[in-house]
């Protein structure tokens, strides 16, 4: 009788260990991401017992992972071109692609520089900064952005041997704080981070100086989660997310643009 119920509970626990993984999401994030969807996943979880893994990087790698299959349930990119080339190949849930916010970058040094980054990206050319911190722009649409604004400013090739590439934006940021380079840009989004904020400095780039940096996301053909991916999604398309990613120095469309 014993042996019977102890199958009766491993058997309930089995199936809440089932329920509880129906109702979570695995979600490839932009780098530039990581705080704001930890915030709105907190608050996602917390409205409806739903929960999100996040699991952060560079668009364009995730981007080659999901079409090699990788498990992933939505996709938050840094640019459009990677979730409209997903659903281009059939690989995204139709109807899903939406444009949730546009980024920034800036140039960003910590609180000990002795940098004038009020002369924004000219102040590259100093002679002090020796390495400067870049997103890799093969697949980081931040890198991209960055390598865009100085040569509209006319000194990439005066500073690009100089150049020490992070794998993501989230990577770049973190060559600048722990002093691995001098000085770094990065996105907005990062600056005004809870672990950044405090420990530098930060001048904006004019916007005219690159492409906009329009970000989407789209829900994977593959999920297995479906029903919490579009949740998820219809929570992220909410006002009051809205503000959220303004605050965290994205601005967001007037309007939905999903499509």
């Amino acid at each position: 009788m014993k042996i019977t119920k102890l199958i009766a509970v491993l058997l309930v626990l089995a199936l809440n260990c089932l329920l509880c993984k129906a109702q979570e999401i695995t979600v490839a994030a932009a780098a530039d991401l990581q705080f704001v969807l930890q915030d709105l996943s907190a608050r996602f979880q917390k409205e409806t017992g739903k929960t999100v893994k996040l699991i952060n990087g560079s668009s364009g790698n995730f981007f080659q992972q999901i079409q090699n299959g990788a498990p992933f349930d939505m996709f938050f990119s840094a640019n459009l071109d990677y979730p409209k080339k997903l659903e281009a190949d059939g690989l995204t849930e139709p109807g899903t692609f939406y444009q949730y916010a546009t980024g920034k970058i800036v140039i960003w040094v910590t609180n000990d520089s002795k940098l004038d980054i009020n002369l924004g990206l000219q102040s590259l050319l100093k002679p002090e900064v020796k390495k400067i911190a870049v997103a890799n722009p093969q697949h980081a649409p931040y890198g991209q952005a960055a390598v865009a604004a100085l040569k509209k400013e006319n000194i990439y090739d005066k500073v690009s041997d100089r150049f020490v590439l992070g794998e993501n934006i989230s990577q770049t940021a973190t060559f600048v704080v722990s002093g691995s380079a001098d000085v770094g840009v990065i996105a907005l989004s990062l600056a005004l981070s809870p672990t950044m904020k405090n420990k530098g400095r930060y001048g904006e780039i004019p916007s005219g100086d690159y492409p906009t940096i329009e970000q989407a996301c789209v829900i994977l053909k593959s999920s297995k989660q479906k029903d919490t991916a579009k949740a998820f999604l219809n929570f992220i398309k909410s006002p009051t997310v809205a503000e959220l990613f303004r605050n965290y120095g994205f601005a967001v469309p007037t309007g939905s643009t999903s499509q």
